[in-house]
């Protein structure tokens, strides 16, 4: 069974920096790929960034070179590094899974990952 718990969320200012966390229980690193979505007020949830089973990474436009995805295989956790946070940041962030898929892009829609955790809300003000 696959379970999802982000953390680390919270209310920076813009230029601020926030760390995600997402512990991962059910998942295969070397076959699952992982995904940070977000979902901002009156917005569709929109993918951030990837990183495959091999550790490629991908990244939405908006966030290229201000985020960065990492995992820690040993202790089965996903990270969201967020710097330059700027107020249109401002979401709810997810952690997704999609099992048994060595390659995903943060470009697919929310529909191609089965398994998403609660959320954990980021908030920059101006």
């Amino acid at each position: 069974q696959v379970q999802l718990v982000e953390s680390g969320g919270g209310s920076v200012q813009s230029g601020g920096s926030l760390r995600l966390s997402c512990a991962a229980s059910g998942v295969t690193r070397s076959t699952d790929c992982m995904a940070w979505f977000r979902q901002g007020p009156g917005k569709e949830r929109e993918g951030v960034a990837t990183i495959n089973g091999d550790g490629r990474t991908s990244y939405a436009d908006s966030v290229k070179g201000r985020f960065t995805v990492s995992q820690d295989n040993a202790k089965n956790t996903l990270y969201l590094q967020m710097n330059s946070l700027e107020p249109e940041d401002t979401a709810m962030y997810y952690c997704a899974a999609r099992r048994f898929s060595r390659v995903c892009q943060p470009s697919w829609g929310d529909y191609m990952f089965a398994y998403w955790g609660q959320g954990t809300q980021v908030t920059v003000s101006s």
